[in-house]
């Protein structure tokens, strides 16, 4: 969902922001982590923090230009903000189970390890890297 341009300012309010570094295992709470570290995931994108928070029905736009502000690294992997909806017009959550900004912070940190994009990675890495080693031989012996 987009709110249009002329949206006011307590219907935007009602959003929370979330970035990737907010969950990110590989940064310090000085680079903007804020969960704790045995909580947090390696490098999650913001595609994934919205695929888990849409899953469970929150309403979530994703802001895919926007940076977070103390991210030094300007690629494209680390670009995105989400914009998750946690209250109503009259102040009470959206979903009861995520009162706040850091549960649901928590939940997608939780979630995203196990995301089918995340298990087939780890699956397919470990199969390119035998063959990589062996095309790296065969060059060398054409070379000789």
């Amino acid at each position: 969902m987009a709110w249009a341009a002329s949206a006011s300012p307590t219907e935007k309010s009602r959003f929370v922001c979330i970035y990737p570094a907010y969950i990110n295992n590989k940064k310090t709470i000085a680079e903007g982590r804020r969960i704790p570290l045995d909580k947090a995931v390696e490098n999650p994108t913001s595609t994934e923090i919205q695929d888990v928070c849409a899953a469970v029905g929150l309403n979530v736009l994703l802001e895919k230009n926007k940076m977070y502000p103390r991210e030094w690294n300007r690629d494209a992997q680390y670009r995105g903000r989400v914009r998750i909806q946690l209250k109503q017009e009259d102040g009470t959550p959206c979903q009861p189970q995520f009162p706040t900004r850091k549960s649901v912070m928590l939940y997608a940190a939780e979630t995203i390890p196990k995301l089918k994009t995340r298990t087939q990675k780890m699956g397919g890495s470990d199969q390119n890297l035998p063959q990589g080693e062996g095309g790296k031989k065969g060059k060398g012996k054409k070379k000789k």
